[in-house]
């Protein structure tokens, strides 16, 4: 049977919240117990680069976040479980795609513009504390992707342009050496990922401080949740579940019954003290166990390193290693003695390959939804701003399966500057589309 590979990076900063575990950690680990399913998870460790520079820091994070992941069910028996440093292949791709990658379209990476716009602000030079890591970000997790053909990549909408890169990337490698050397993968989007509340009923979020730690002690965890804001509602006063701080927590954790009986009790006027109770028990009843696997892990870094290193290997020599012999062929790293396909043509004579087409949705600063379709660094057609993200990526989908022409996207569209141009980028892509599908 084949297996959709699904590939899942984890950002080493830090424990994890009730937050990363409901919207990221949980639903990650259950995609990937399907049967038609191969599921690649790394440590991002070079990644963290970019903004860590404390090697104690950087250590302690790698050991947190994988500690967190086995603790919460990951198996590593049924799933590639490894850390981006212990794959040299990717650092090696990494200088592959580099020498492919478009430098304006590295210009436009959401990261660098965000930093240049401070510098702007500030009345700073444009790269100013910019740091070619950061001005890389997008071909290191290119490589990420495209050393393992991953098919899909779930990440949050503010992640989308990176996927869009990955694939340009990869086409652009695709068509320069001739070949369909990677898969060109597909962001995945799920908008119905767990958002929660924190203790000050705002987005549970490191940079609010209001976080609720996944493995805090008992204790502790029982001290938070009472700290958890609520109104001045007396017990016997009717509370409206919806909304509700406490109620989002209980819901992403009971079972649909328990829910509808929390619910139940505090519209009947349940006081704000026992539904704090009855939060904590229930979460605590269910965090109990992966704590005490997590504790047991952090006490034995060795435990976790073999894990590591385990998978690494194996990983290494069942796709890292036999896809750098092809792309090194490919490109012309290889021994003096091997035996070249005789050439066609002279360089000279020799035409560059044709870049496909890409459609990219990415999100303005001033909060709109565009879309644009794109060939090489020229812009082939741009729209007008949507206030819905989802309006504007059902555009996307029409678009790369060809099910939209020049004269439907006139009326969402800025003005065309070469409608004969924009026909051809569509049919081109709408191909290119129908090809990847059919792999």
């Amino acid at each position: 049977m084949t297996r959709t590979r699904i590939l899942t990076g984890i950002t080493t900063s830090g424990t994890p919240h009730l937050g990363n575990y409901a919207g990221a950690i949980r639903p990650a680990i259950e995609s990937g117990k399907a049967a038609d399913v191969e599921s690649f998870y790394f440590l991002a460790d070079y990644h963290a680069l970019i903004k860590a520079q404390d090697p104690a820091l950087v250590q302690r994070s790698t050991l947190e976040i994988a500690a967190a992941w086995l603790a919460c069910g990951l198996d590593p028996r049924r799933t590639w479980f490894y850390r981006q440093s212990d794959i040299p292949e990717i650092p090696e791709l990494t200088w592959f795609l580099t020498c492919v990658a478009g430098k304006g379209l590295l210009n436009r990476a959401h990261a660098y513009k965000a930093a240049n716009d401070r510098n702007a602000e500030e009345g700073l030079d444009a790269d100013a504390g910019v740091t070619a890591g950061l001005f890389m970000y997008p071909v290191l997790m290119a490589a990420d992707i495209l050393i393992f053909d991953a098919q899909r990549v779930p990440v949050g909408r503010d992640q989308i342009q990176h996927i869009e890169m990955a694939r340009d990337f990869g086409q652009r490698f695709n068509h320069t050496y001739g070949g369909e050397y990677f898969v060109l993968p597909e962001a995945q989007i799920d908008d119905s990922v767990a958002t929660l509340p924190g203790l000050d009923g705002r987005k549970m979020s490191k940079s609010y401080r209001n976080t609720i730690p996944l493995f805090a002690p008992s204790a502790e965890l029982r001290k938070l949740i009472a700290g958890i804001v609520t109104d001045t509602r007396m017990p016997g006063e009717p509370k409206d579940p919806e909304g509700n701080a406490l109620f989002e927590l209980y819901s992403a954790f009971a079972t649909a019954e328990q829910s509808a009986a929390f619910a139940h009790a505090l519209r009947g006027g349940l006081g704000w003290g026992d539904a704090k109770t009855q939060l904590f028990e229930l979460l605590d009843q269910q965090i109990a166990p992966m704590r005490e696997r997590y504790d047991a892990l952090i006490a034995d870094p060795a435990q976790i390193e073999a894990i590591l290193l385990d998978n690494a290997q194996r990983l290494r020599e069942t796709y890292a290693i036999p896809k750098l012999r092809e792309l090194r062929s490919a490109i012309g790293i290889r021994p003096l003695t091997a035996v070249a396909a005789p050439a066609t043509s002279t360089e000279a004579e020799r035409e560059p390959a044709e870049v496909a087409p890409i459609v990219k949705q990415y999100r303005e600063s001033d909060g709109s939804f565009r879309f644009k379709l794109t060939q090489s660094d020229t812009v082939l057609l741009q729209s007008v701003g949507f206030a819905n993200p989802k309006e504007a990526g059902a555009w996307v989908a029409q678009i790369r399966t060809g099910a939209v022409d020049v004269a439907e996207l006139q009326a969402v569209v800025e003005p065309i500057a070469d409608e004969s141009a924009l026909q051809a980028g569509l049919s081109a892509l709408a191909a290119a589309w129908a090809l990847a599908q059919a792999h």
